[in-house]
């Protein structure tokens, strides 16, 4: 009987080359690291510098995976037409006021990629600020970063990426004309910040290891080489960003990495709008800053509050000392956010499990809640460009319920409908269950699990199941609407959210069990998310299709060697494999701000012991794994091509099945894949095509 590997192509063998590192004593041994181009920064810029040798190899795994998937390429153009079937393609936002004008996004039928537009606020003819399929033609990659208008709304700044690295260019337009401006500032992160007058921008530089340490001010017309730098981080291992309070006063500068944090304001009311230190930095403090009236209002986990609490400090000395709590902690309700307006505070918080809208009415400390009944659902405050309303927008998802956008009157508590996702093609959600399960993990914990299947789809063990995971930087993936997800689950797929620890579906404790020592509880809540939905008879160990990406596809390679038994396949996006070699490398873009989240191996012997236990390439060994299927980008400066690249190497020197085993890198684009709406389906397509090939769901289409 032929296994599911079988094929016309051979699989490419990467060359082992002996290469031994040491540290504190240890001795690791790394045969594959000859993937690493040592001119990565420059491949970032120019994909074609990549060696020769580097490509061959990539190539060869290219044709072995389209070899491994041959048979599947109507399959993955049905659901590649199914999936683009559910979105609106001339679909757009909600305009959202800002002064004279309504601003929105919006694709035309057939297009790539949005274009941003305006009405006047009173209504009248939309006009066409930038156009993304008009940037994009000609280019193998295009993807437009931040974009904004002046506060007069003669000009709009935007930023693009050519290669998929995250060096984006930002230029300047004219409305008035349609015309660019000559100024062109390139190796931003591209987002920035207009000064009031609208005569220049406050923007993020990128260094030549891809780190965002400089906020510089860029005068329109001027060349940009002589900006003005208004802050420089000194530390690697901290990152710079720049925004603004709601109330527009401010440009915020916030240097952070995992578990620290400091901001700088810049008045722009002042004369003399210079940086200006709210709090210095202290290791484990974190602290987030808005403004109201006379008082910043600012969010921190400061004085033991794990789960953030809000404080006031007036403008004029901001000191530590003088911090009041507004909204005092109370374990167990995370605070997620807080957006100030001229009347009342609104925050977005968790509580077992589930967001919630609060909003406090500023003049007398009232407070009511926005909340859903549904088990399981995505919730979000969207901020909106003025400062004076008396209105506020939300997003509401569920697993079964598309997205909709409510306008929110705060003094009547109406909801307007503004608008809900349309799924052209057809959704009801009748026909699908949403159910919150728990599952016990080894020392005690329950981790949530959101699932969703048909109503038919029978509960004895027999489905396949897709269970995605996460588990790292505290993020938490919200259990929202996803059209694609649909095309497995009515295939007969459950699908299945593991809320595990590492992100703060729980709160901040469930963050701080998931990260540096505790690392091993993101894993092993993982594999206890399989064995519960087994042991329910939602699927089967045979029948699960595990599913990560980036720091969740290092959960899929860590998994794969601890309990290869307990999942039929992995699908590992963008995976962080590598995890030992990246956090010993302190030239790479994000190996110092890391260290907080994984430890420091460079340093502590301890740290690097505990990495080393379960660095997903490290620790490859014979044993018989499930099916894999690893996706990544070669111009990715977040998870390195070479980190998949050498992962898959020594799996296919090491393990001891047949199973298949494939690498698919985009060679044109970076850590988000494809840039176009339509063509990041087709990645989609692949990675549903080999799941359904693997539960031999393939061969019934």
């Amino acid at each position: 009987m032929k296994s599911l590997a079988d094929a016309a192509a051979t699989p490419p063998r990467a060359e082992g080359r002996a290469l031994e590192t040491s540290h504190h004593g240890r001795t690791r041994r790394d045969p594959y690291a000859w993937l690493r181009a040592e001119n990565w920064q420059e491949v970032m810029h120019d994909p074609s510098s990549l060696a020769p040798e580097i490509r061959a190899q990539l190539e060869a795994e290219n044709a072995w995976t389209a070899s491994v998937m041959a048979g599947t390429e109507a399959l993955q153009e049905r659901l590649f037409s199914e999936m683009r079937g559910r979105i609106k393609e001339d679909d757009s936002s909600v305009p959202s006021p800002d002064g004279p004008y309504a601003y929105a996004t919006r694709y035309r039928t057939g297009g790539e990629h949005p274009l941003l537009v305006r009405t006047p606020r009173g209504g009248g003819e939309e006009e066409t600020l930038l156009d993304g399929d008009a940037l994009a033609e000609g280019r193998g990659y295009f993807r437009l970063g931040g974009a904004g208008h002046a506060p007069d709304h003669r000009l709009l700044y935007y930023a693009t990426d050519t290669a998929g690295s995250e060096f984006y260019t930002i230029r300047i337009r004219d409305l008035a004309t349609g015309e660019d401006l000559p100024d062109e500032i390139t190796d931003t992160t591209g987002g920035a910040v207009w000064s009031p007058d609208g005569r220049a921008l406050y923007y993020t530089r990128l260094d030549a290891n891809h780190r965002p340490r400089q906020v510089f001010r860029h005068v329109v017309g001027e060349d940009a080489a002589k900006d003005e730098l208004v802050y420089e981080e000194a530390d690697a291992g901290f990152f710079v960003g720049v925004g603004r309070t709601q109330s527009r006063r401010f440009v915020v500068i916030d240097a952070h990495d995992h578990e620290t944090s400091e901001v700088w304001l810049i008045d722009t009311a002042s004369p003399d709008p210079k940086p200006r230190l709210v709090a210095p930095r202290e290791t484990g403090i974190e602290y987030h800053v808005e403004h109201h009236g006379t008082d910043l209002v600012i969010l921190t986990n400061r004085d033991d509050a794990e789960d953030f609490k809000l404080v006031t400090a007036p403008v004029e000395d901001p000191a530590v000392a003088n911090w009041r709590d507004l909204v005092p902690h109370r374990e167990g309700r995370y605070v997620i956010d807080a957006v100030p307006y001229a009347d009342h505070l609104v925050r977005l918080e968790r509580e077992d499990g589930l967001p919630r809208i609060v909003i406090r009415r500023w003049s007398d400390g009232t407070e009511h809640e926005i909340s859903f009944p549904e088990e399981a659902y995505a919730l979000g405050v969207m901020h909106g460009y003025e400062y004076e309303t008396d209105e506020i927008r939300f997003s509401y998802s569920s697993l079964t319920t598309p997205a909709r956008v409510y306008d929110y009157a705060i003094g009547t508590g109406e909801r307007t409908l503004r608008k809900e996702q349309e799924v052209p093609s057809g959704h009801d959600p009748e026909r699908y269950v949403v159910r919150r399960v728990h599952a016990p993990a080894p020392d005690g914990e329950t981790v949530p699990i959101s699932v969703l299947m048909l109503k038919d789809t029978p509960r004895d063990g027999s489905a396949p199941c897709l269970l995605y995971g996460y588990g790292s930087y505290g993020i938490t993936i919200p259990a929202g609407f996803n059209t694609n997800i649909l095309s497995l689950v009515n295939r007969g797929f459950v699908f299945a959210l593991a809320h595990i620890r590492g992100g703060r579906d729980k709160g901040q404790r469930w963050y701080r069990e998931g990260k540096t020592a505790k690392k091993l509880n993101t894993f092993s809540d993982f594999i206890a998310a399989a064995d519960h939905l087994a042991a329910e008879r939602y699927t089967a160990h045979d029948r699960i299709v595990a599913h990560g990406g980036s720091a969740g596809g290092m959960l899929m390679g860590a998994v794969a060697n601890m309990a290869p038994e307990r999942f039929l396949a992995i699908v590992a996006e963008v995976p962080f494999v590598d995890t030992l070699a990246t956090m010993l490398d302190d030239t790479l873009p994000l190996t110092p701000p890391e260290w907080p989240e994984w430890g420091n191996p460079i340093e502590r012997v301890e740290d690097y012991d505990l990495i080393a236990s379960y660095s997903p390439y490290d620790n490859v060994r014979a044993q018989a794994y499930p099916h894999i299927l690893a996706l990544a980008g070669l111009t990715d400066p977040r998870v390195t091509y070479w980190e998949a690249a050498k992962w898959v190497a020594r799996l296919r020197n090491e393990k001891t099945d047949d199973n298949i085993l494939a690498l698919k890198v985009n060679m044109s684009a970076g850590h988000a894949g494809a840039s176009g709406r339509f063509d990041r389906l087709k990645e989609v397509a692949l990675v549903y095509a080999f799941a359904l090939k693997v539960t031999g769901l393939a061969d019934r289409e």
